[in-house]
């Protein structure tokens, strides 16, 4: 019997047009559930990315899939700048303040809530960006205590906690009056972190785990 080889089918790549359209629809939905928080309708997330409701229900099929890709967004963008900026500088504490003041502007703070009450946590896509995050900054910091940059005494969850507290309010609060001083705090709590460390600090370093089990 001769077995006939069949040609592998090709993947369909989305078209440009599309991709554009998912790209507005979850900067509107990042955007909205920030200000109002994740039970925004979504149709009010499509009337402000300017598509209709059946793009927003073609993308994303339920509520969880649309807050799960906005969060996943937001870790991807913050471990990119600090990728970037080490790329650039080779600077490991410059990386790590790009990655602090861009977790900032994505208002980080108002979204990672997110991740506890309104969907699957453990879900392989925000496994997968959430793992990249924090091997990301685990390296980072690992370099700029080697060279002597960063004190030795903190690991990435205290700088976790940092960015969360002095990043944003909380969503939907308003407290957007506040905005202005948030970078200029964040860089005084950056600036402590620097070596040489001026006092020893109590307690003990905040690792991811303990933030998990806390």
């Amino acid at each position: 019997m001769t077995i006939t080889a069949t040609a592998p089918r090709k993947a369909t790549r989305p078209r440009a047009d599309a991709l554009r359209n998912r790209e507005r629809i979850v900067t509107a939905a990042r955007e909205m559930f920030v200000e109002h928080g994740p039970d925004v309708p979504l149709d009010e997330v499509a009337r402000r990315a300017g598509v209709g409701n059946a793009t927003v229900y073609r993308n994303f099929p339920d509520r969880d899939a649309l807050v799960r890709e906005v969060v996943c967004s937001v870790m991807d963008r913050t471990a990119q700048a600090a990728e970037e900026a080490l790329a650039e500088t080779g600077d490991a504490f410059e990386a790590l303040e790009r990655f602090a003041h861009t977790a900032a502007d994505e208002r980080i703070s108002a979204l990672c809530p997110m991740v506890a009450s309104t969907f699957d946590k453990n879900h392989a896509d925000l496994e997968a960006a959430r793992q990249r995050c924090e091997d990301l900054i685990e390296v980072i910091m690992g370099r700029a205590k080697a060279a002597g940059q960063l004190r030795t005494d903190v690991e990435i969850g205290d700088l976790m906690i940092a960015v969360a507290q002095l990043s944003r309010p909380p969503a939907g609060t308003g407290c957007g009056s506040l905005d202005r001083f948030v970078h200029r705090h964040l860089q005084l709590f950056l600036d402590g972190l620097r070596a040489p460390a001026r006092s020893a600090l109590p307690g003990t370093a905040a690792t991811m785990e303990d933030l998990r089990n806390a």
